[in-house]
């Protein structure tokens, strides 16, 4: 089985920050509860290799920022703001667009 997409992990993010106070939450509490939102695969329960003690999945959270410019990204689809290193705040355009999902 495939890992998760770029798009599907950035939902359950925005799904996150969207339970939290303010829309806004650390990457600990991120990796913490994107599995209530995602059914994460084999794939992405691998091992990071750069990051002992990580799987992949947590290692592609992680780098929300870092991979900023990639498609599908929630920062640069300008859903999720990187409010500061480690804290991300859903935008005003992922309110709307988990609304229109019926997900928020």
């Amino acid at each position: 089985m495939a890992k998760t997409s770029e798009q599907e992990l950035g939902l359950a993010v925005m799904q996150v920050l969207g339970s939290q106070p303010n829309y806004s939450a650390n990457v600990r509490d991120l990796i913490k509860y994107v599995p209530d939102y995602i059914t994460l695969t084999e794939e992405d329960h691998q091992p990071s290799e750069t990051r002992p003690g990580e799987e992949m999945w947590e290692q592609r959270v992680r780098n929300l920022k870092s991979h900023d410019t990639s498609e599908g990204n929630v920062i640069r689809e300008g859903f999720v703001n990187h409010v500061k290193e480690g804290t991300y705040q859903l935008a005003n355009d992922g309110v709307l667009h988990l609304k229109s999902m019926g997900l928020l």
